[in-house]
C-alpha cells in the first residue's frame, strides 16, 4: 500500500460519506445534482501535498510542529461550535411537538414554549388553540399598617359573677366597601384533589351496618378508600339514586327552584325548617349590595310550608322577606334532624356554581353581613373553611356523654359509634393536638369556600351521619383528622363568642308555644288628682291666674303608708340605745 493509494482512499472515504449525509439530509426536501468527479490534474496536486507531508512527517521537529498545530485546530473547533449551539440554544425556544387531537389522527403540530404555532405538517387549513394559562389561585392578603383591625385583641370577659354562661364578644369587621374590595378573584388552594366525582348507583346493595337509600349504602371498604386522599377521586356524597341533585333522588326540588338555585353563582345564605320545628328569623343589617348579589334560600318540608302559608306572608314569587323559601318533597328520612343535615352539609350539591356559602340553623338570627363575615373568617385568614368550636366541650367523649344525658339520641348508637372509633384511633383531647384547640364544633354555623377539599369534607362528613348518629359533632373531629393526615388540611374553628357576635339565638317554636302567655291587660280607669290649693300671700296681690310666683304654694297630700306585715319595718326608722328599750320598740313600729 502506497501513500499515493492511502490519499486516494482517505479522499474517496470522506467524498463517499459526504455524498451519502447529504442525501440523507436533502432527499425528502429537494433533489441535488450528481457530483461532478474532480479533473486528474487537481488529483494529481492533492497527491503531490498528501507526499509532501507524509516525506517531512517522520522528522522530530516537524512531527511535533503539526501535531501541536492539529491539537491547536481541534481545541479551536470545539470551542466555536460549542459556543455556536449555546447561542442557538438561547435564540431559539425550546421545542416541543404534541399530536394534535384530529379526526385522521395524522396532524402534526410544532410548537414553542410560548405556546406560539411554528409549522404544522399535514394540514395548512388547521387551527391550534391557545394553551391555557396557569391556574392562578388566592393566597390571602395582610391587611395595611394602621388597620384598626390589624393588632386587634379580645378585651377581658367582664368581671360579672351573676353571668357565668355563654356570651358575645367583640369582633373587628371591616368596613363593607373595604370588605368587599378584597373579595379574592381566584380560589383557594385545594391541597392533593383536583377533581371530585360522585357516585351514581341505580342498583344499590346495604353494607354493613347503617346507611340509606338516599346515601348509596357505602361499604366500609368504600369508605376506608375515601379517606384515601388523591388528585381525582368518586365518592358517595348523598343524592345517589338520581342524575341530578334535587331531581328524583329523595329531597326533591321543584324545577323552577332548581333553577334558581343555579343562578346562584355568588354567595348563598342557607337555612332549613322541617316539621315546623322553628319561626323563620329575618336577617339583619343587609347592606343593599349583598341583597343585590347574594342568595337567601330558606328550604322547608310540606308541613311547614303549610304551617307558611297559614302564618305569614308568602308572597308570590315564592318569599318570606329576604328568605327564597324552597319546599322539599320526598324527604330521605323520618328524622327532621338527620333531614337537615343533607342542605347544611352538601350546599355545593344543591348550589353547584356558588363560591362561598354561609349556614346557619333557623334558630339563629343573623345581625351581620355575610361579606363582613366572609372577609372575618375565611379571605383574612386565607382559610376555606370555618366553625366555631363549642363553647364549653372540647372532648368527643364528654360531648358524647352529654348528648346521652340530654337524651338527644339513642343511648346504644352513642355508644356504637364512640367505640367504633376508639377502634380507629380516637383519644381523648390533649395539649398533644395542638395547635388544634378543640375536638367538638359548635356547628349551628358553617363558612366555607366550595372547593374540592372542603367539598370532600363536608361529603365525608354527611357520610358518617348517615351510617351512625346524626350528631354531627361526634363524627367532626374523625373526619376532620383523617382528610388533615393526608393533606395536611386545616380548619379556621373560630371562638363561640365570636360566633355570637353575628348571630343571635333564639328559640325553638315548641319551646315557644310551652311558654304560658303573658296576662292580659287589665284596664286601669284614670284617677285625676283634686287641683291644687292655691293661696295668696298679702304681700304679692297682683299673681295673675296660671302664674305661680314665691308667694303662691300649694298643698299637698301627705300619704302614709300601710303596714304590710309584722316583721315588715320601715326604712326610715332611727337607732336608737340599747338602753332604752321602750323607744326602740316604739321606733320600730313608727311609720
Amino acid at each position: 500500500m502506497t501513500t499515493g493509494s492511502l490519499g486516494l482512499r482517505s479522499s474517496g472515504s470522506y467524498g463517499s460519506l459526504q455524498q451519502i449525509q447529504n442525501a440523507a439530509f436533502c432527499l425528502p426536501i429537494q433533489t441535488t445534482p450528481p457530483l461532478s468527479r474532480k479533473p486528474p490534474k487537481m488529483l494529481k496536486e492533492k497527491d503531490r501535498f498528501f507526499h509532501w507531508i507524509f516525506k517531512f512527517a517522520p522528522r522530530k521537529k516537524i512531527g511535533m510542529l503539526l501535531l501541536c498545530f492539529v491539537s491547536l485546530v481541534v481545541f479551536m473547533w470545539v470551542l466555536i461550535v460549542g459556543k455556536g449551539e449555546e447561542a442557538r440554544d438561547g435564540i431559539l425556544p425550546r421545542i416541543n411537538i404534541e399530536s394534535a387531537p384530529t379526526s385522521d389522527e395524522k396532524l402534526i403540530v410544532i410548537r414553542s414554549s410560548d405556546s406560539q404555532t411554528l409549522e404544522v405538517l399535514g394540514s395548512s387549513n388547521a387551527t391550534l388553540p391557545p394553551s391555557p394559562p396557569p391556574p392562578v389561585y388566592f393566597t390571602g392578603y395582610e391587611l395595611p399598617p394602621g388597620n384598626p383591625c390589624e393588632h386587634f385583641a379580645l378585651p377581658p370577659p367582664p368581671a360579672d359573677k351573676k353571668r357565668t354562661g355563654p356570651r358575645p364578644c367583640p369582633v373587628c369587621y371591616l368596613p363593607l366597601k373595604d370588605a368587599i374590595a378584597l373579595m379574592p378573584n381566584a380560589s383557594s388552594v385545594s391541597p392533593v384533589i383536583r377533581d371530585l366525582a360522585y357516585i351514581h348507583e341505580e342498583n344499590l346493595t346495604k353494607s354493613e351496618f347503617g346507611g340509606s337509600e338516599f346515601g348509596g349504602y357505602p361499604s366500609l371498604r368504600q369508605r376506608s378508600d375515601s379517606y384515601d386522599i388523591r388528585e381525582s377521586m368518586s365518592i358517595h356524597c348523598g343524592f345517589v339514586g338520581g342524575v341530578k341533585p334535587g331531581r328524583e333522588t329523595g329531597f326533591d326540588v321543584d324545577d323552577s327552584d332548581l333553577l334558581e338555585m343555579e343562578n346562584c353563582r355568588g354567595v348563598v345564605v342557607a337555612s332549613a325548617i322541617f316539621g315546623a320545628f322553628d319561626l323563620i328569623r329575618q336577617p339583619k343589617e343587609i347592606s343593599e349590595y349583598t341583597k343585590m348579589n347574594a342568595c337567601f334560600h330558606m328550604f322547608v318540608d310540606e308541613e311547614t310550608a303549610d304551617f307558611l302559608k297559614n302564618s305569614t306572608e308568602l308572597s308570590s314569587d315564592k318569599k318570606v322577606g329576604l328568605w327564597r323559601i324552597i319546599v322539599i318533597h320526598n324527604l330521605p328520612y323520618s328524622d327532621p334532624r338527620r333531614n337537615g343535615k343533607i342542605p347544611k352539609l352538601l350546599l355545593h350539591r344543591l348550589f353547584p356554581n356558588a363560591r362561598y356559602s354561609l349556614w346557619i340553623d333557623a334558630k339563629l338570627e343573623l345581625v351581620v353581613d355575610p361579606i363582613q363575615i366572609l372577609e372575618r373568617f375565611l379571605w383574612r385568614k386565607n382559610a376555606s373553611f370555618a366553625i366555631s368550636r363549642h363553647y364549653k366541650r372540647f372532648d368527643v367523649f364528654v360531648e358524647a356523654e352529654a348528648n346521652k344525658a340530654a337524651g338527644k339520641y339513642d343511648n346504644s348508637s352513642i355508644d356504637f359509634q364512640i367505640e367504633f372509633y376508639k377502634k380507629e384511633g380516637l383519644t381523648p383531647y390533649s395539649s398533644a393536638k395542638l395547635p388544634i384547640t378543640s375536638d367538638v364544633p359548635e356547628g349551628c354555623v358553617i363558612v366555607r369556600e366550595h372547593i374540592p377539599i372542603t367539598n370532600l369534607f363536608t361529603c365525608l362528613w354527611f357520610n358518617e351521619v348517615d351510617r351512625f348518629t346524626s350528631r354531627d359533632q361526634i363524627s367532626f373531629s374523625t373526619v376532620r383528622d383523617k382528610i388533615s393526615s393526608k393533606t395536611n388540611y386545616t380548619i379556621n374553628m373560630f371562638l363561640d363568642c365570636e360566633r355570637r357576635n353575628f348571630v343571635v339565638q333564639g328559640y325553638h317554636r315548641d319551646v315557644l308555644a310551652s311558654w304560658s302567655p303573658p296576662p292580659p291587660p287589665v284596664e286601669i280607669a284614670q284617677v285625676y288628682p283634686p287641683p291644687p290649693i292655691i293661696t295668696i300671700n298679702d304681700n304679692n296681690r297682683t299673681s295673675a291666674v296660671g302664674v305661680v310666683t314665691d308667694s303662691i304654694t300649694s298643698s299637698q297630700t301627705k300619704k302614709v303608708p300601710t303596714r304590710h306585715g309584722r316583721d315588715r319595718r320601715s326604712r326610715r326608722h332611727r337607732k336608737v340605745g340599747t338602753g332604752n328599750s321602750r323607744n326602740a320598740n316604739s321606733n320600730s313600729n313608727f311609720v
